[in-house]
């Protein structure tokens, strides 16, 4: 008669680790469904992990943390000196508080690189003075202060998409897509002005932006604007 395996094993001092198999066949086991786990949509992501990176590396668009604050690297130039050490000049943004200040390192030392880390989210709707963002995966709702989303808000359009920065788990930023089609809801008709030398007339967009469209746009039509700068870039 074919023998039977008894497994056993013994539990350390944390017992919600082990599985009781003193009694248990291999074909009893099988049948057992797996225990439901729940992932949180704060805990699905990579862990963070504090890096460090050499003066040297920094160039534009680098993030760093000078002071317990997370900076954005605006402009640098390596400079090498004929006499003393050589250094880096650096023009740095504050995303938190959006200072935007020149700092310099001095070549080769260590700087804390900041861990910052995107998502996108859709911008649903306004409510009161704050901003509310939707993960389409998770459906979580994030919310934003008007006070602390600066001029980006008169790009915003329900439904768009947007990627939030987030550092140390709260959202320090977030980037609007590089073009945006607005619709045109009050412009001057009777504005006339030399068309072939392209002129230009103040027209408001549906979102409250101010934007410099061609005299030939009316109410009504649909735009294309860049939101870096604001400026028109063609009819949609």
């Amino acid at each position: 008669m074919a023998g039977r395996a008894i497994f056993s094993v013994s539990c350390s001092s944390t017992p919600s680790l082990c599985i009781p198999y003193s009694t248990a066949s291999f074909s009893s086991m099988n049948r057992l469904a797996p225990p439901a786990v729940r992932i949180s949509p704060r805990t699905n992501r990579f862990p963070r992990i504090h890096c460090s990176m050499s003066a040297n590396d920094i160039k534009a668009g680098t993030n760093i943390e000078v002071d317990g604050a997370p900076w954005r690297v605006l402009e640098f130039l390596h400079v090498k000196p004929g006499k003393g050490a050589a250094f880096v000049r650096t023009k740095i943004r504050n995303y938190v508080n959006g200072s935007t200040v020149e700092r310099t390192f001095r070549a080769g030392i260590s700087v804390e690189e900041a861990n910052i880390y995107k998502e996108t989210k859709q911008f649903t709707y306004k409510d009161g003075s704050q901003f509310v963002f939707m993960d389409l995966t998770t459906y979580e709702e994030t919310r934003l202060n008007e006070s602390d989303m600066g001029e980006k808000t008169k790009w915003l359009k329900e439904g768009m998409d947007c990627i939030l920065l987030y550092w140390k788990d709260k959202v320090i930023d977030f980037d609007l897509p590089i073009t945006v089609k607005l619709k045109v809801v009050d412009v001057d008709p009777g504005l006339r002005g030399d068309t072939v030398q392209g002129g230009s007339k103040p027209a408001t967009m549906e979102t409250g932006a101010i934007v410099a469209v061609p005299l030939f746009i009316n109410v009504g039509e649909e735009i294309f604007v860049d939101t870096r700068t604001g400026a028109y870039m063609n009819r949609a």
